[in-house]
């Protein structure tokens, strides 16, 4: 198994998803990383591992300026409890830490789920290690992944 960002490449080539990788300095929040990439929060895609109750995982990519809303998800996924699970499980589901998660190139092929805002978008996401983002056609990753499109997040609370 290669680095994160091999792992990536690799998959995405493989479903015939072309990405582009950009090396950038380190972040303190996704406001500063898209500073940093000169694209909007709304630009970057958070890859959210979500544990079921019966212990599986499912992948759920969300705007970076939205939350994941949990009845909208629950109810597409048919289910009554979902969980964010702490960061040593997130990285034994996928492979990847918090902060470079992606679907692409998981050491598991969990379910993707895309809230229906990134459809039609260029957009950056995890690359699958630090100090990496990668860029993709959102329509091209979620073909290439067989994702799941449905409105499944809401505003992000308002900052004081």
């Amino acid at each position: 198994m290669g680095t994160g960002r091999e792992r990536v490449a690799e998959d995405a080539a493989a479903r015939g998803i072309e990405v582009e990788f950009v090396e950038r300095q380190a972040a303190a929040s996704l406001e500063e990383a898209a500073a940093i990439l000169g694209i909007t929060p709304a630009d970057i895609v958070k890859s959210l591992v979500v544990k079921r109750s019966d212990g599986t995982f499912l992948f759920a990519e969300i705007p970076g300026d939205r939350v994941i809303s949990w009845p909208k998800l629950r109810a597409l996924v048919g289910v009554n409890k979902l969980q964010l699970p702490d960061a040593s499980v997130a990285l034994e589901a996928t492979g990847y830490e918090r902060g470079t998660i992606t679907p692409l190139g998981s050491t598991n092929a969990w379910p993707v789920y895309v809230d229906e805002r990134i459809v039609g978008r260029r957009v950056s996401m995890g690359a699958g290690e630090h100090g990496t983002s990668l860029f993709v056609d959102a329509d091209a990753l979620i073909a290439g992944l067989g994702a799941a499109v449905a409105d499944i997040s809401d505003p992000a609370p308002a900052r004081p």
